[in-house]
């Protein structure tokens, strides 16, 4: 899990795997869209490949990347435990806001 993390703490790879998202890119077009040489993709594109996060398809003379699903699915596993401690955080604090509204919303005598 840490090369994964490792490999999407970079704002240029965490880019890439957010294009991905929409469906496989080839290189070129992911220089293009961000806007970097292509030899910087490719060297992003390569600690992608070895975290597990992307696969490449070769097709010609082009490469075409695409996400890699089990990786994904790994690491929404791992978040799982701390998706519902957060949701049980925000549960709670929505009963606090809701009680605080009806203290407040209840008709003072004067």
């Amino acid at each position: 899990m840490n090369t994964i993390f490792s490999a999407l703490a970079e704002p240029h790879r965490l880019h890439i795997v957010e294009l991905l998202r929409n469906g496989p890119l080839t290189v070129g077009e992911i220089v293009d869209r961000l806007g970097l040489s292509q030899p910087q993709v490719s060297k992003h594109l390569r600690v992608l490949h070895e975290a597990g996060l992307v696969e490449v398809h070769p097709i010609a003379n082009r490469r075409v990347y695409k996400l890699q699903s089990q990786s994904l699915q790994a690491m929404d596993s791992w978040l799982g435990p701390f998706r519902r401690l957060w949701e049980t955080q925000f549960d709670r604090m929505e009963a606090y806001l809701e009680a605080l509204q009806a203290k407040d919303s209840k008709p003072t005598d004067e």
